[in-house]
């Protein structure tokens, strides 16, 4: 690792940003924060006060019953009364921490394991389960829902313990439970105890803010959207210091709108689902902002967060609202109010068209338009325009779209703005009727070993080139990678459906793509040069029972054939990994083609229609 590359790296992420998070760590270390002077005692109950249910909106008599919540959108349900707020889902195993101030918690314990397994269950996604139950006619889910508050805040006194350690876990926590008082027609007439709660958990978030801005990330729109629904709403309750948190929160919600969303609506992360819990963050401060009146955001904010909902609409796929596993993947799922598929990214598309666009995303009727008629929103009769082949310069995404529109490609290429989370230049995820068939290998977990934040951040795990078995970018850390490519001879032309980019790594090997695609057939020619000993093409295919005819490799229904034009050493299907829900991975088979010498390796993947 060369030292010219960590400067880069360094003065890449801006040394603004590098001074908040040294600023932020001294002031904790120090004791100056004041964070660290922060006391509180055990708040008790009612935070939700019986009373006749407001009247179900008549769009929501075919919903007959609540949410069943999974953590991580895979793991069988939970009993969230009875539940330990320190034992991880994941793993089994419990925090022996919760006695201790959570600046005194390590941020990764490898006995514990990925600490996500704990926080999971505290960012409240259950409430909706208890609220839209008590709608639905059961009173009794309301004296259980106080019950588990109690509950949770008898187990995790203010700012003791592993779930008070993270800014955006407790900003999730006052996004879901604002929802839940609106859910519940409370926000005017809110229990002293809910109050406190909210509270307790501003005087968490605003100290360390500048911390959550400094990473150019959701953490940063997750607590500005607290902060301004929190600190709003105290202020409607007259709390002295509601009014400061709300003006915090709309400024920096303001600025990562205008900082972190590129015109084309491309966000920081690049990752579909980091995506969605930016554009579900916003979506629930514009919920509040009209709930209660207050002045609306600037005309630029609505012309930021109307390119952020086009382009998570552009990715999404119609037939079952999944989307390429592209970019980090850590099981999150903002506003859970329908019980649609983790993976369903239409309950967020359509919330957000209807409040920014004021149009829907699609226009037939279905379960993604639960999560807009809970919250009282009336669906629009206006519709956004057809799913259309795309360029997003801002953060280099090609989409295109065979004409019939049953096939999408898409490709991404380097153009990082903001710190790349893995080594994916040049990938191409590739989908036909809403099926994944050329697929990313997604995340997996953020603490369970070197090997698999390597294998899953690492080139191994996307359809590209890989040279003499190195990433395309050195990992500097767990969350940072170094020498960040820059992208060369880039193309598009999207009335032909034909694209091209290219790149050269840190050791000058070079990779230049070229893809088209038709109603049949799609098709990949990689020109590779600049290597030393060898390189590897790969192939990543949805799970079928794939086997060789000559030069192809066929599942009897789709069909891919290799047309190189240099010596090709190894051509083999092998197994890889894939894991489309956190901490969870399935087998899956990848063709690898390995030449030892510069030239073009041409794929066609022939479909039926």
């Amino acid at each position: 690792m060369t030292f010219r590359i960590k400067v880069e790296t360094a003065l890449a992420l801006g040394v603004t940003n590098l001074g908040r998070v040294f600023l932020y760590r001294l002031g904790v270390k120090s004791g100056l924060n004041p964070v660290k002077r922060l006391v509180g005692s055990t708040i008790s109950g009612p935070f939700f006060h019986l009373k006749k249910p407001p009247q179900l909106p008549r769009d929501l008599v075919n919903c007959t019953t609540a949410v069943k919540v999974k953590p991580f959108g895979l793991l069988p349900e939970t009993e969230f009364s009875t539940i330990d707020w320190s034992k991880s889902c994941l793993t089994n195993k419990r925090s022996l921490n919760d006695d201790k101030p959570w600046y005194e918690i390590e941020d990764f314990n490898a006995e514990l394991g990925d600490i996500k397994g704990i926080w999971e269950a505290s960012r409240f996604d259950w409430l909706f389960q208890y609220c839209q139950s008590y709608l639905l006619g059961d009173h009794t889910a309301l004296i259980e829902l106080n019950r588990t508050l109690d509950n949770w805040n008898g187990a995790n006194p203010p700012y003791l313990g592993p779930n008070w350690k993270c800014g955006q876990e407790a900003s999730i926590r006052v996004m879901h439970i604002a929802m839940a008082a609106k859910l519940l027609n409370q926000i005017k007439t809110s229990e002293p105890a809910l109050l406190s709660f909210v509270k307790s958990h501003l005087k968490r978030i605003a100290p360390t803010i500048s911390y959550a801005i400094a990473q150019d990330n959701n953490h940063g729109t997750s607590e500005a959207a607290a902060l301004f629904i929190g600190g709003s709403w105290l202020d409607t309750h007259n709390d002295s210091e509601g009014k400061k948190w709300m003006t915090l929160g709309r400024k920096w919600l303001e600025n990562r709108a205008k900082r972190l969303i590129g015109k084309d609506g491309s966000f920081s992360q690049y990752s579909t689902n980091y995506h969605r819990v930016m554009l579900d963050s916003y979506s629930m401060v514009e919920i509040w902002r009209v709930d209660l009146g207050l002045a609306p955001f600037s005309d630029a904010f609505y012309l930021r967060m109307k390119a952020a909902t086009n382009w998570l609409y552009q990715f999404t796929q119609s037939i079952n609202g999944d989307v390429p596993n592209l970019g980090a993947n850590d099981g999150a799922r903002l506003l859970p109010l329908t019980n649609t598929d983790y993976r369903d990214f239409r309950p967020s598309v359509q919330l957000a068209a209807v409040l920014f666009h004021h149009a829907v995303a699609w226009e037939a009727e279905g379960d993604y338009d639960f999560s807009m008629k809970w919250l009282g929103l009336t669906r629009p009769l206006t519709s956004l325009d057809i799913q259309e082949s795309f360029h997003f310069e801002d953060a280099g995404y090609f989409g295109l779209r065979a004409a019939s529109n049953a096939a999408f490609v898409l490709m991404t290429y380097p153009k990082f703005r903001f710190r790349p989370s893995q080594c994916d230049a040049l990938h191409i995820d590739f989908w036909f009727q809403g099926e994944n068939l050329l697929r990313d290998g997604g995340t997996f977990s953020y603490n369970a070993g070197e090997r698999f934040i390597n294998y899953y951040g690492g080139v191994k795990s996307h359809n590209t080139v890989q040279f003499d078995d190195r990433d395309q970018m050195p990992r500097l850390s767990r969350f940072l990678l170094g020498g960040w490519l820059k992208a060369k001879q880039v193309n598009c032309d999207l009335n032909s459906r034909k694209i091209k980019a290219g790149y050269s790594d840190s050791k000058a090997a070079f990779h230049l793509r070229e893809v088209s695609i038709t109603d049949s057939k799609l098709t990949v020619i990689d020109n590779i040069s600049n290597f030393t000993k060898k390189a590897v093409l790969r192939w990543r295919l949805k799970p079928s029972n794939w086997y060789f005819e000559g030069q192809t490799v066929t599942d009897g229904n789709h069909a891919i054939t290799i047309k190189p034009e240099t010596l090709v050493k190894r051509i083999a299907l092998v197994q890889g990994k894939e894991s489309r829900y956190y901490f969870h991975e399935a087998d899956i088979p990848v063709l690898e083609i390995e030449v030892h010498s510069a030239g073009r390796i041409i794929m066609e993947y022939t479909y039926q229609k």
